[in-house]
């Protein structure tokens, strides 16, 4: 098999294991114990040079390789991703703390990546523009070179795959810079990618903390980068691209609401709702924060998803619980402040709330009702297995609260009137919009935000829009001239 567990990592540059240049390590653990994982090379930003000037390098070569090329090497990934599936979904779970299945999963989606990307190496086409008998306009689109990306703990592997793939697909080189916490899986996708014939140079992975990520973002060999993370991190990414004019493409927080209308099928709206808030113990930007539920059916619903919440088990991600610990400890204090927020702001704690008493960083699926509009756990992202339940008397209240908050990432519609829900899914002020579930859409549908949510989108073909540039060429064909 490729994927061994190791006890200790190095960079990933030049399409080999080097040491960082101050030979210093940090340690990743399992957050479901504190147990050791392994030791990691902390990079530096004489390492990130290094970095950058071998996706350089490499850059040429990759880019004259043939769009049909690229796209058997960027599909055998794939090939390669499935047949290790089983031992890196163990290792995603044990170094984030997700569960197997939910790991299992991500894995799947990472392969699907490489797989639709694959298939669009061959199709990235240019178009004519009409502009007369005497002139011939085409345009082109062409890679942008070097693509920085910054990728989160939540979602190491996946969101990993996620940017890389489609970077590759349009001929650019990439240089990630993984989660402190979570770096493991993007080491092990660097070596997959070699094994399936992606050129030395052509992925690069540097770990560590904020200095790499800094020196990254900053770099002037960097022509394009992407960042999923939070908005101040986010804002930092789009200072440093600033100052090297860097085009990038930003996916941030959200505080996404489920509008439960009072024709709703309830057992589905429950359902999914529990979904989209406890998957991953909440640590999803897209998750399901609010529940917006009509006062006609508001206690019912709140009865209903307390009695869901409580029916979760929680444990190590290897033992695949219904839900795992929090990734890290400092995240795992901002959660419980969280929690003691909504308390003395005066909601209602329903379920959950107290971090039983067990190794690990664990915190049970949390309820909070009587939560008005304006309250902190209302309008901030807590990034956790926290659902605030918050009633409206109508269709016009529902949209005005789903919209008052600084973030535009997802929402949903659940409703059996087709009519109105499709309606008030265009009202609602977000990039993604699901009627009657969460987490709707796929590896072939855009995802982004809107206002402090981010710029430009993921997945589906109009992630390509983000790695590839148009030039456009005109030609004199006036026989006259001259």
């Amino acid at each position: 098999m490729s994927i061994t567990e190791k006890d200790r990592y190095q960079l990933f540059i030049g399409g080999e294991h080097v040491e960082a240049s101050t030979d210093e390590y940090f340690t990743t653990t399992d957050p479901a114990t504190g147990d050791s994982i392994a030791r990691v090379a902390t990079a530096t930003p004489a390492d990130v040079d290094r970095a950058v000037e071998a996706a350089r390098e490499a850059s040429a070569m990759w880019q004259e390789k043939t769009p049909a090329e690229r796209g058997r090497i960027v599909h055998r990934v794939a090939e390669k991703i499935r047949d290790n599936a089983d031992d890196l979904a163990h290792l995603e779970s044990r170094d984030q703390g997700k569960p197997v299945t939910q790991a299992r999963t991500d894995v799947e989606g990472a392969a699907r990546f490489f797989e639709y990307y694959a298939g669009a190496a061959d199709k990235l086409e240019g178009k004519s523009i009409p502009l007369g008998q005497d002139k011939l306009d085409v345009t082109v689109r062409e890679p942008y070179g070097v693509s920085g990306q910054v990728v989160p703990w939540n979602f190491p592997f996946n969101l990993t795959a996620r940017g890389v793939a489609p970077a590759l697909v349009a001929g650019n080189t990439v240089v990630v810079k993984p989660a402190p916490t979570t770096p493991l899986s993007a080491l092990h996708l660097a070596e997959l990618c070699r094994e399936a014939g992606v050129p030395d140079g052509v992925v690069n992975v540097v770990p560590g903390g904020s200095e790499p990520g800094a020196a990254l973002t900053a770099h002037d060999g960097v022509d394009q980068l992407t960042f999923t993370g939070s908005v101040p991190t986010g804002q930092a990414v789009m200072e440093s691209a600033a100052e090297t004019i860097t085009p990038v493409t930003l996916e941030l927080g959200g505080k996404n609401s489920a509008i439960v209308m009072p024709d709703a099928d309830l057992d589905e709206a429950v359902f999914w709702t529990a979904i989209g808030i406890f998957t991953n113990a909440g640590q999803i930007c897209s998750a399901a924060d609010r529940a917006l539920v009509h006062e006609s059916i508001y206690d019912e619903f709140l009865e209903r998803i307390v009695e869901r919440a409580e029916s979760y088990t929680l444990g190590p991600g290897t033992d695949d619980p219904d839900m795992g610990p929090l990734n890290h400890a400092e995240h795992f204090e901002k959660v419980v402040d969280y929690i003691d927020i909504g308390v003395t702001e005066g909601a209602t704690l329903e379920t959950g709330g107290e971090p039983p008493e067990r190794e690990g960083q664990f915190v049970p699926p949390t309820v909070f009702s009587d939560v008005e509009p304006e309250m902190r756990i209302a309008q901030e992202e807590i990034f956790g297995p926290v659902l605030t339940v918050i009633p409206f008397s109508d269709r016009e209240e529902a949209i005005t609260i789903a919209n008052d908050v600084d973030y535009g990432l997802t929402g949903g519609v659940f409703s059996q009137d087709v009519k109105q829900a499709l309606a008030m899914a265009r009202e609602v002020d977000a990039g993604s919009v699901y009627v009657n579930e969460w987490f709707g859409g796929s590896t072939e549908t855009p995802f982004g935000g809107t206002k402090k949510s981010g710029i430009g989108r993921e997945k589906g073909l109009e992630a390509l829009d983000s790695y590839l540039q148009t030039k456009n060429i005109s030609v004199n064909l006036d026989e006259r001239d001259g």
